[in-house]
């Protein structure tokens, strides 16, 4: 089918939830992706900040194709081996002893949310139940953690939100040390925030948090489902701070394209989830397990979080070539392969997305003025050098 068909189908019987772009891709291969007319693109999206080894990298096909001329799906009813191998390798490479997999990372965040209530209740603490987030947050759009979520646009509509969620400025630990207190029984924050801009704590920060969390007897849960799976250079980006959380979330990147999420924790936190305290049909099933198992361990056995910090230094500094020679252009930053571009006010990063497709690249914003970068792990200076003179054509076009 070409692009045009498949979008017109599309348009008449898919929901409309997307403000979807002209392209039909059907094809990919490492950073390079295909539309139905045959037209490359170079992907700086990947999926948003998803297939971090590029698409259809080797191993993980492989390993996919293995698994499903073997055994798809079992329930979690039964001990299923690749489930098991990769909790085994999430919790020897983290903080954690226990890992409960699931679909999404929406679902991850929902079942953290539920454990912190749960443990405490455990504890005898029923009124320990409030959920503190961050403003600009993103956190998912099940009910609960729309409600996490610190972005007033993803939840017009949907009142009544469930109760017990509030939220303070992100980087700013007064604020949250007014705020917490005996019935706090969580924390939730993503160590940089991605939808709600680029955005990276100040140091020292996420360690107050820890602090103030400890002081207060409430759990610290971080959302590393966009920062998490070598995105920053380290498997989980709180890796690079003197501190440990008492949750975490992943997704995205695990199974590198294929639906997985995971809430990786302590033993004694994971306690409180017994039997029949919380489930899933798919989740972690031999599938999508046996490809997240491909991916974590290509992502050691290849050294991808080390090329990422390597191309993460080169891109970064062609990019402030690219601010120095943009009057548009007020900030770079980023850490690893998470990076933004934030323009001055009055322009918009879609406006730079939509010119960009047309020169074959592929970008995303992160929020209305930052211009989103995440491309695989392993993409080349050679492909960033392809994207920069597009760049500075891009911005250069849009200066009013």
């Amino acid at each position: 089918m070409k692009s045009s068909e498949i979008i017109n189908i599309g348009q008449q019987h898919v929901m409309g939830t997307y403000a979807r772009f002209p392209l039909a891709l059907v094809k990919g291969k490492g950073s390079r992706v295909w539309d139905a007319d045959g037209k490359e693109y170079i992907d700086f999206v990947a999926g948003i900040a998803t297939t971090n080894l590029g698409h259809c990298h080797p191993a993980v096909t492989e390993a996919i194709k293995k698994q499903a001329e073997t055994l798809l799906h079992v329930s979690n009813l039964y001990h299923i081996e690749p489930q098991v191998k990769l909790a085994e390798w999430l919790t020897e490479h983290s903080f954690a002893e226990r890992a409960f997999f699931c679909n999404s990372g929406a679902e991850a965040n929902e079942g953290a949310i539920k454990l912190a209530r749960k443990y405490h209740s455990d504890k005898g603490r029923i009124g320990k139940y409030k959920i503190i987030a961050a403003g600009g947050s993103f956190h998912g759009r099940t009910l609960a953690t729309l409600t996490a979520t610190g972005q007033d646009k993803v939840k017009a509509g949907f009142s009544p939100l469930p109760e017990g969620f509030s939220h303070v400025p992100y980087d700013d630990l007064e604020a949250l040390e007014e705020h917490i207190g005996e019935d706090t029984a969580a924390v939730i924050l993503e160590p940089i925030q991605g939808e709600g801009g680029i955005r990276i704590p100040s140091p020292g920060y996420m360690a107050g948090v820890r602090d103030l969390c400890d002081k207060n007897g409430a759990l610290l849960i971080l959302d590393e489902i966009q920062t998490g799976m070598g995105r920053t250079g380290k498997l989980l980006a709180h890796q690079w701070e003197e501190m440990t959380p008492d949750i975490v979330t992943m997704a995205k990147g695990l199974g590198n394209g294929v639906p997985i999420g995971a809430l990786l924790t302590t033993e004694e936190v994971a306690s409180s989830f017994g039997p029949g305290s919380h489930a899933t049909t798919f989740g972690g099933n031999p599938l999508c397990a046996a490809a997240a198992l491909a991916t974590v361990r290509t992502l050691e056995a290849e050294g991808v979080m080390e090329h990422c910090l390597a191309v993460s230094k080169y891109f970064l500094k062609r990019l402030e070539e690219v601010k120095k020679a943009s009057p548009i252009v007020k900030d770079v930053r980023g850490k690893g392969l998470l990076i933004g571009v934030e323009l001055e006010e009055g322009y918009l990063a879609i406006d730079a997305v939509k010119k960009l497709i047309e020169k074959g690249f592929l970008t995303v914003i992160a929020g209305e003025r930052v211009h989103r970068l995440v491309p695989a792990l392993n993409i080349t200076e050679e492909e960033v050098d392809r994207l920069i003179p597009a760049l500075e054509e891009t911005y250069s076009s849009m200066h009013k």
